[in-house]
């Protein structure tokens, strides 16, 4: 039977060069190495960058330090593309330099919407019910 290589997830090689492109970005935007009235003061977090299996498309998420601005953070990162392409390109040393895409990391948007959902009153009262199901066997 074949397996599906989407369903697999990404390979050693597509999650090690993801981070050796983070650590690139990471510290380019450290440095300020880029040129917009948008990223001036910005401090940006790249939390995560994910590859394509052909390694030739690189897409960043990124988040301003306090979630302000983001979507206009991403927009001059995007203006700036091929600018930062350039300037990761000899950091990562492979044969061709990956085309970088940025969007905002909604993660911890998400893990704070999954959190209140967990702690709401209707959640606690099944877990309550659960554990007293089990505490009576």
């Amino acid at each position: 039977m074949k397996k599906d290589p989407k369903a697999a997830g990404p390979s050693q090689r597509m999650l090690r060069v993801g981070e050796l492109v983070r650590h690139a970005l990471a510290a380019l935007f450290a440095r300020g190495e880029i040129e917009d009235e948008a990223l001036r003061g910005a401090v940006v977090t790249v939390p995560e960058v994910r590859m394509t299996p052909d390694l030739k498309l690189a897409n960043a998420y990124v988040m301003p330090l306090g979630g302000m601005h983001a979507e206009e953070i991403v927009a001059a990162l995007n203006r700036h593309r091929k600018f930062i392409r350039g300037r990761i390109a000899p950091q990562i040393d492979l044969k061709y330099a990956p085309e970088v895409r940025f969007f905002v990391d909604d993660t911890f948007e998400e893990a704070g919407r999954i959190d209140a959902l967990l702690r709401s009153d209707r959640v606690k009262r099944d877990l309550d019910d659960d554990s007293d199901e089990t505490s009576e066997d």
